[in-house]
C-alpha cells in the first residue's frame, strides 16, 4: 500500500518566491509493520549479509551488561497490542498483565564480560532502487545498512551513541547470513526496532528558517506572527495556524536526503573531519511519524487510524523521543559520518 503526504496548506512559493532556488527533495520512507526478507529496504528487517563476513559489533566497554532481553521486547510489543485490540474487554487480562510484568524484567548477563565486543542491532537496509534519494554510495554500492549499538555507553559524555554504516554492493553477497547474533540485554527498548516495511515517497523540502538569508528569515517570521494573530481572533477557531517550520519545510518521520531539523538547538557546521568538506543530511531516524505539531504530514491513507498505532511504527526512539540526523561526505562516501539527535 503506497502512503501519500498531503497537499500542503499554503504554497509556500507563492508567499516567497525566494525559496524556489532553496527548494530540495526528499525520500519519505513511511515504515509500517510487515514481514520483510533480505532482498527488501526495510526498518528491523532481516540484512542481506554475507555468511563469511563478520558481523558489526561495539568494543566499547558496557558496563553493567544489564538490561531488557530483545525477544522480551518484542513479546511485550506483540501481547500488549493483541490486548488492546480485542473489541470485547480490550486491555490486558490478570493473567497477562503477569506475564507482561515478567517480560518487562531486566536481567543482568554476569557471564558475559564487559569489554567483549557487542554484537549491534541491524537497524535499516536501504536499496538504492527504492529510495529516489539515497546517494549513489561508495562507488557503484547500491544498498546502505545502518548498525547501531543498543546502549549510551560511548564518547566523552558516556551516553553517546555508536552507528556503524555500511554500504555495499548486492549483487555481489553469496550466501547470506541466516541467524546473526544479538545482544543479550539492550540498554533501552528504543534500541530494538519492529520489523517494518518501506513505503518510499519523494516530496518537496525547504531548508530550516534558520539557515535561509537573514532579510527572507525576518518576513518569515513576520508571517508566522501575522498567521497566529489571525487564528486567535477567530471565534471558535481551534486549529493550529500554518507555520512554516512544522507544515511547509521539512517533514517528520524517518527519511533520506532533504535538510536538517535544528528545532532542538541551534544549526552548526557539520563539516567532514577528514577533508573539511560541508556534510550533506543521508538519513533521519525519527522517533515518530508526526505529532501534534506535524499532524499535516500525515498521509491520507492514514488520517482514520488511531494515532499511537501509526505514528510509531517501528518503536525506535532517539534520545527523548527526537530524532537522529546522520550526515555523510559528498566527496568521498567512506569518511566517516557524523550525526546529531534534535
Amino acid at each position: 500500500m503506497t502512503r501519500t503526504t498531503p497537499a500542503r496548506p499554503l504554497d509556500v512559493e507563492v508567499l516567497f518566491p525566494e525559496l524556489a532556488v532553496y527548494r530540495g527533495t526528499t525520500t519519505r520512507l513511511h515504515p509500517r509493520p510487515g514481514s520483510p526478507d533480505v532482498s527488501a529496504s526495510s526498518v528491523g528487517g532481516p540484512m542481506l549479509w554475507p555468511a563469511n563476513e563478520p558481523w558489526p559489533v561495539c568494543g566499547e566497554a558496557h558496563s553493567p551488561r544489564q538490561g531488557r532481553r530483545p525477544a522480551d521486547i518484542h513479546r511485550w510489543r506483540q501481547l500488549l497490542s493483541a490486548a488492546w485490540a480485542r473489541r470485547r474487554n480490550p486491555g490486558p487480562t490478570d493473567e497477562e498483565r503477569e506475564l507482561l510484568d515478567e517480560l518487562r524484567l531486566e536481567h543482568w548477563i554476569p557471564e558475559v564480560p564487559e569489554r567483549d565486543p557487542l554484537p549491534m542491532i541491524g537497524l535499516a537496509q536501504f536499496y538504492r532502487r527504492d529510495v529516489p534519494d539515497l546517494p549513489t554510495g561508495l562507488e557503484d554500492c547500491d544498498l546502505l545498512q545502518v548498525f547501531w549499538c543498543p546502549f549510551n555507553a560511548h564518547g566523552p559524555s558516556r551516553y553517546d551513541l555508536e552507528l556503524h554504516l555500511r554500504w555495499r554492493r548486492s549483487w555481489q553477497v553469496g550466501p547470506v547470513l541466516t541467524a546473526p547474533p544479538q545482544p543479550p540485554v539492550v540498554g533501552s527498548d528504543g534500541f530494538v526496532p519492529e520489523p517494518c516495511v518501506l513505503h518510499p515517497e519523494q516530496v518537496v523540502t525547504y531548508p530550516l528558517a534558520g539557515l535561509l538569508p537573514e532579510d527572507l528569515r525576518a518576513r518569515i517570521d513576520v508571517w508566522e506572527e501575522a498567521q497566529g494573530q489571525a487564528e486567535k481572533s477567530a471565534a471558535g477557531n481551534t486549529a493550529e495556524p500554518v507555520g512554516y517550520q512544522y507544515d511547509l519545510s521539512i517533514p517528520p518521520g524517518w527519511r533520506v536526503g532533504g535538510f536538517a531539523s535544528w528545532h532542538a538547538t541551534d544549526p552548526y557546521p557539520m563539516d567532514c573531519r577528514t577533508c573539511g568538506a560541508p556534510m550533506h543530511l543521508l538519513l533521519t531516524i525519527d522517533s515518530s511519524e508526526w505529532d501534534g505539531g506535524s499532524g499535516s504530514w500525515r498521509p491520507l491513507e492514514d488520517r482514520d487510524l488511531p494515532t499511537p498505532r501509526c505514528a510509531t511504527p517501528t518503536k525506535v526512539t532517539v534520545g527523548r523521543f527526537g530524532e537522529l540526523n546522520v550526515f555523510a561526505c559528498p566527496t568521498d562516501p567512506d569518511h566517516p559520518h557524523r550525526w546529531s539527535i534534535q
